[in-house]
C-alpha cells in the first residue's frame, strides 16, 4: 500500500482564516492524507477540524518554513498550499521565498491562493 498524500498547510496571518475555511471546505480530502503544518496555522486548522491527523511544526517564523522546506528537500512532502499575504510584509521573508524556492525546485504541486488549491485537490475554484 503506498503512503498517504503529504500536504504542508501554511498561511500568512492575514490568511489563515481563508486557509481554515479552506481545510474545513475540503475536510473529505484532507482526511487520511499525512498532513503537515506551521504551528500557528496548524493549531488555528486542528481548532476547526481536531479529527485531522495532523502534524503540528514549529511557527513559521521559529523555523516552520524551514521545516518545510526540509521536507520538501528530501522528497518527503508532495504538495505545499501556502496561502500568501502580498500586501503585507513579512519579516521572515527570506524564509518565505527560501520555501516557495524548493517548492518550485522539486517540481511539487504549490498552492498560494484558495483558486489553486481547489484545482490541486480536484475541485474547480469558486
Amino acid at each position: 500500500m503506498p503512503a498517504p498524500l503529504a500536504i504542508g498547510l501554511v498561511a500568512h496571518d492575514d490568511k489563515k482564516a481563508a486557509l481554515v475555511d479552506w481545510a474545513v471546505a475540503h475536510e473529505t480530502y484532507l482526511k487520511g492524507k499525512a498532513l503537515f503544518a506551521t504551528g500557528t496555522t496548524g493549531g488555528r486548522i486542528l481548532d476547526a477540524l481536531p479529527h485531522l491527523d495532523l502534524v503540528r511544526l514549529k511557527s513559521g517564523p521559529l523555523g516552520g518554513d524551514q521545516q518545510l522546506g526540509a521536507m520538501i528537500a528530501e522528497g518527503r512532502l508532495d504538495v505545499l498550499i501556502f496561502f500568501v499575504d502580498p500586501l503585507s510584509p513579512q519579516p521572515h521573508d527570506v524564509d518565505v521565498k527560501a520555501l516557495i524556492r524548493m517548492a518550485t525546485l522539486a517540481n511539487i504541486p504549490f498552492a498560494c491562493n484558495p483558486a489553486t488549491a481547489d484545482l490541486i485537490v480536484g475541485g474547480r475554484p469558486a
